[in-house]
């Protein structure tokens, strides 16, 4: 059903053309700006009396060639030309014709092509000139808008890598300290180990004085063993916050 549908639509279209004296180039551009998938590139203006070319660069690379065979937008805006359109606004790419509107495919067939310039007509044809120079300088303003945002992104580019390869040399450094610092703390653990091993077997084979059955421990060994507890845990919070 749905293909019966699509056919039908196309025969449609096709006897439209066939009928109108429409020139394709018209239909070709108010079906890119009727068409709402492409709204962000290209599209109608608030009140539909204009259409409005959003990003000039992904409309020659992306939409022209779909229905053109060409991907040059400026010569797009001079073929607009042709046909009795003006750009409305400076500020962005925006196009009129009192018959090109919004809902009003039909009155596509009473816009008509400029004729050809005669040698009676020299100003106008300066006029043609002037306006195809303003396009191109309008064409190479955005090539240039485009070069200098193509270069800002590869000197943050760069940038970014810079202080990427810090980070890195950095983190490897706090690493390689913690490390060293873990052997140390292992070294002073097995040596500690050691240590008490040593006077456990001193302990046994010296019989220390006795008080009620508990074996007293001298002065000095309780001064080192609580000394050896102290170290342990600054080193263990130390290297806590070392590694995070």
């Amino acid at each position: 059903m749905g293909n019966l549908e699509g056919d039908q639509s196309e025969r449609t279209l096709l006897e439209y053309v066939r009928k109108s004296s429409t020139p394709p180039f018209l239909l070709k551009t108010y079906m890119l700006v009727e068409d709402p998938a492409t709204d962000d590139i290209i599209s109608w203006n608030s009140d539909g009396s204009a259409f409005i070319v959003r990003q000039p660069a992904e409309f020659a690379r992306d939409l022209l060639p779909t229905l053109f065979k060409h991907c040059n937008f400026s010569s797009f805006v001079r073929q607009l030309n042709t046909y009795g359109f003006r750009k409305i606004a400076t500020s962005r790419w925006e196009f009129s014709n009192d018959l090109f509107r919004r809902g009003d495919k039909d009155l596509l067939c009473d816009i008509r092509r400029k004729k050809a310039w005669t040698n009676k007509q020299q100003p106008n044809k300066n006029n043609k000139k002037e306006t195809d120079n303003e396009d191109q300088r309008s064409s190479s303003s955005t090539s240039s808008s485009s070069s200098l945002e193509y270069n800002s992104l590869i000197d943050e580019n760069k940038r970014l890598k810079k202080e990427n390869g810090a980070l890195n040399s950095e983190l490897s450094s706090i690493n390689k300290k913690c490390k060293e610092l873990i052997d140390i703390v292992s070294m002073l653990a097995e040596n500690s180990e050691k240590e008490e091993e040593e006077k456990e077997g001193q302990i046994k084979g010296n019989k220390r004085p006795k008080l009620f059955g508990v074996r007293l421990e001298v002065e000095e060994e309780m001064e080192k063993k609580r000394k050896r507890v102290e170290f342990n845990e600054i080193a263990s919070v130390f290297l806590s916050q070392l590694c995070k």
